[in-house]
């Protein structure tokens, strides 16, 4: 099944689960800053920091079904459907950006690596990006579905779920090499639940584009 086609078919059943780190966040981002979250789904993200004062939001997701979901659900928010690897957006025109179960979800390195060099070009100088994720798992069901699909792969780390859908989880050394034009702020170990409801080990990164 295709990435886009699974998340469109299951837009509206799943919940997203990865909470937003909002003492963090505002320690980096101000009320005023204008904030894309790339990934956005149907705007859950969006809407706590709209609840806290954050106004200049927008969101952009490959999923037709997450943006018509959020729209239905958060009609005050400016929710866009991402149609091409290319942001819609000008050079440096962003204060902040929010990655939430992004990469997870993109399991070829060369399409993590566009998004990242994307994600650069519209963050303006000192811009920050904030990125909730997972790392590879030590506990046994993991380890056995990352040694499953290894060889179909060609990635440790990547596997299938049941019902369809590719995920990816990463190397702190991976994550960091990815990241390497960006200054680390912060970079930590931190569990989420995942969608699936699974209990998992996963990073919160602040990351400052350089001036």
């Amino acid at each position: 099944m295709e990435q886009k086609e699974y998340w469109n078919e299951v837009s509206s059943t799943k919940q997203f689960t990865i909470p937003i780190m909002r003492d963090l966040f505002s320690d980096y981002v101000s009320k005023e800053d204008q904030i894309l979250d790339v990934g956005c789904g149907y705007g859950r993200v969006m809407n706590e920091l709209y609840e806290q004062g954050y106004k200049n939001l927008i969101g952009i997701d490959f999923s037709k079904g997450m943006i018509e979901r959020g729209h239905r659900q958060f009609p005050y928010l400016d929710l866009r459907e991402k149609t091409s690897e290319k942001i819609d957006l000008e050079d440096d025109c962003v204060d902040a950006v929010i990655l939430f179960a992004v990469l997870t979800c993109i399991y070829r390195d060369e399409e993590q690596k566009t998004l990242i060099d994307e994600i650069r070009r519209v963050l303006r100088p000192g811009g920050i990006l904030y990125i909730g994720d997972y790392l590879i798992n030590e506990d046994d069901r993991n380890q056995k579905r990352y040694e499953k699909y290894e060889s179909v792969f060609g990635t440790y780390g990547v596997f299938e779920l049941p019902e369809g859908a590719i995920c990816r989880h990463h190397s702190e050394e991976y994550i960091r090499s990815l990241l390497k034009e960006f200054e680390t702020l912060e970079f930590f170990p931190t569990t989420y639940t995942t969608m699936n409801g699974h209990s998992a080990t996963g990073f919160c990164y602040f990351g400052r584009k350089h001036l």
